[in-house]
């Protein structure tokens, strides 16, 4: 399994490799410190996108809407000094961490966002089990069903699809709380 592709678009060239430093062990790191840079140094492999929303060239949130624009589903953190104001609820990231940042901040930080991605991947294969299952349970009567090993793993499958579901999700709330 290849390990989490983290892009760090922070202008202070210090705080930046603090940052990259902190997530090293863990995740595949790349640094950008302005925003064009953040724009050209982002890919379809990036996973996670750490933004100062203060950034020479173009802003945290210039750098937001043309990596939404590109990518939808990539995960974004917000990590600023930029207390947030009501304009906040407008725009696409996934979360908001207001500097000063400490390691624990921003490791959190990027685990919160991979279990976002994975909480999507699981609610997919949910939906996609379910919907299997309910199409079967329309044609095929009851002892038809109880007859299948198919139908049972499946059903079998969507219970602890359901229930890795709910691990990430109380995960999640015990995490950070809302």
């Amino acid at each position: 399994m290849s390990r989490t592709r983290v892009l760090i678009a922070e202008d202070n060239d210090e705080l930046a490799a603090l940052i990259a430093d902190w997530l090293a062990p863990d995740y595949d790191v790349r640094v950008a410190t302005d925003g064009r840079e953040a724009v050209e140094r982002f890919d379809e492999s990036v996973d996670v996108t750490l933004l100062d929303r203060r950034m020479p060239g173009l802003s945290g949130d210039e750098v937001l809407d043309r990596i939404r624009d590109e990518h939808a589903d990539v995960r974004v953190g917000m990590v600023t000094a930029v207390e947030p104001d009501f304009d906040v609820l407008a725009m696409g990231f996934d979360d908001y961490v207001v500097k000063p940042v400490l390691e624990p901040d921003v490791v959190g930080l990027v685990r919160r966002l991979e279990s976002l991605s994975d909480y999507d991947d699981t609610m997919a294969e949910y939906y996609r089990l379910a919907s299997t299952l309910a199409t079967l349970e329309e044609a095929k009567s009851d002892a038809e069903l109880d007859a299948s090993d198919e139908y049972a793993a499946a059903r079998e499958r969507l219970r602890a699809v359901r229930e890795r579901a709910d691990r990430t999700l109380d995960l999640e709330s015990t995490d950070r709380l809302f």
